[in-house]
């Protein structure tokens, strides 16, 4: 018997051992028969004022109404969430989340595509709802994620995101709205002065090739477009046709970009398209806060558990930037670093938040960074972030301050449904607690 063979049958064997092992919880979760009141919780509609004691009734997959005790109990069942926080599903903005599921494992790996330009790329479609790292993500209150492809070694138009909210069988069903805007990432950066000056100079020619080839691709979806106007488009280009709603605003574009410098040259193309501009990471968006403010882009950051973008600054510099945007009068939202390796911890959404309060923004600011200003940028506030009447019932129960790390949710429903907080890592503590 060959080799080949032989691992095959292992590998299958193996597989077949572990299947248990791996199972995800139970399937998603189906709509309730009757409406529902939340009853007796602090309510953090996060539109308005907290409600002590207030309640929310759920009817089908809508809240139909968030108050105090004039809220009709008749013909629901009544959930007691004295003392306990209830609150919107947080949002996080920045990730990779059911476009990988292990980085070492290439095959688990579908989150970036070859070739400068990959505009044509949907995250929606390429989303596994069978990923391991949805339910893990959802037990922490976090119940939609933005989707979008990264860049590879030669990309840098990666294609549009997706916004999934985290619960159900297929991708048609977890996409709550896509496409959400085209991505961008910025080439440039600063070269390490490490570098061999050899290698160094390759890479400030390769940041330059990709500008160029970026800039070219616009331009060339501009002329698209006015030969697709025209009627005159001989040959149809999937490419560039799908930058067209971007081209013309109707779509937002994301750019990606940390640095000071290469968020000036992302805000200066941005302003020559015409282009409506979303930045994402911004490390250092504060040193442009005027600018970011009189261009009203905003930005959603890339975490506040990361280092500082330069040996010298302050060791504070990335705690403190969410509370220098909003005195500077710059919409933000706060996320995650959003790459493969993050996307496993991305239930830490609400710490990353958490870690802007101890360093100058209110709880309420900080809560709405990773609620309702996210979805407000995403262009879905009409459906989700807030405790108002007419939105999806996508919300929380928790025994504690959702920013706070000793809490824990304890209840959570997707569109007036109520979903299962089980995941690999509460199987796995059920497997050993009992050693």
């Amino acid at each position: 018997m060959s080799t080949k063979p032989r691992l095959f049958a292992a590998s299958a064997l193996l597989a077949l051992g572990l299947a248990p092992a791996f199972a995800q919880p139970g399937p998603p979760a189906r709509p309730a028969e009757r409406p529902i009141v939340i009853d007796g919780g602090t309510v953090h509609t996060v539109s308005g004022a907290r409600i002590e004691g207030g309640r929310v009734r759920i009817e089908g997959e809508r809240i139909v109404a968030v108050g105090g005790s004039e809220i009709s109990l008749d013909g629901a069942d009544r959930i007691d969430a004295t003392g306990k926080q209830v609150y919107p599903g947080l949002i996080a903005a920045h990730s990779v989340l059911g476009l990988t599921e292990i980085g070492a494992v290439r095959a688990t790996n579908d989150m970036a595509e070859v070739g400068l330009n990959a505009a044509n790329v949907r995250a929606e479609v390429a989303i596994n709802p069978e990923s391991e790292l949805i339910p893990v993500t959802r037990a922490n209150g976090v119940l939609l994620a933005l989707s979008a492809p990264q860049a590879s070694a030669s990309s840098v138009i990666t294609g549009t995101s997706a916004l999934i909210q985290l619960d159900g069988w297929t991708w048609e069903e977890l996409t709550l709205k896509a496409p959400i805007g085209l991505h961008v990432v910025w080439p440039g950066g600063e070269v390490p002065p490490w570098l061999p000056a050899e290698v160094a100079e390759a890479a400030k020619k390769a940041v330059t090739e990709k500008q160029r080839g970026l800039r070219r691709a616009f331009e060339q979806a501009r002329a698209y477009g006015v030969a697709e106007q025209a009627g005159t488009v001989a040959l149809p280009d999937l490419r560039l046709a799908a930058m067209q709603p971007a081209m013309k605003r109707e779509q937002a574009v994301f750019l990606h970009a940390d640095d000071a410098v290469s968020i000036g040259a992302a805000l200066d193309f941005a302003a020559e398209f015409k282009l409506r501009a979303v930045l994402v990471g911004g490390a250092e968006a504060w040193r442009l806060a005027d600018r970011l403010r009189a261009q009203e882009v905003p930005v959603i950051l890339g975490g506040t558990h990361v280092l500082p973008q330069r040996r010298f600054d302050a060791v504070d510099a990335i705690y403190v930037q969410a509370a220098k945007l909003k005195a500077a009068g710059v919409r933000f939202a706060i996320a995650s670093p959003g790459d493969s390796f993050d996307t496993s911890n991305l239930r830490n959404l609400p710490y990353q938040a958490a870690s802007a309060v101890a360093y100058g923004l209110s709880f309420e600011d900080a809560l709405r960074a990773i609620t309702l200003s996210p979805a407000e940028i995403l262009g879905v506030a009409d459906q989700v972030g807030s405790l108002d009447a007419g939105k999806l019932a996508t919300l929380v129960i928790a025994d504690g301050d959702p920013l706070e790390a000793r809490t824990n949710v304890e209840r959570a429903w997707i569109r007036g449904r109520e979903v299962d907080l089980s995941s690999r890592h509460t199987r796995l503590y059920e497997k050993y607690r009992v050693r």
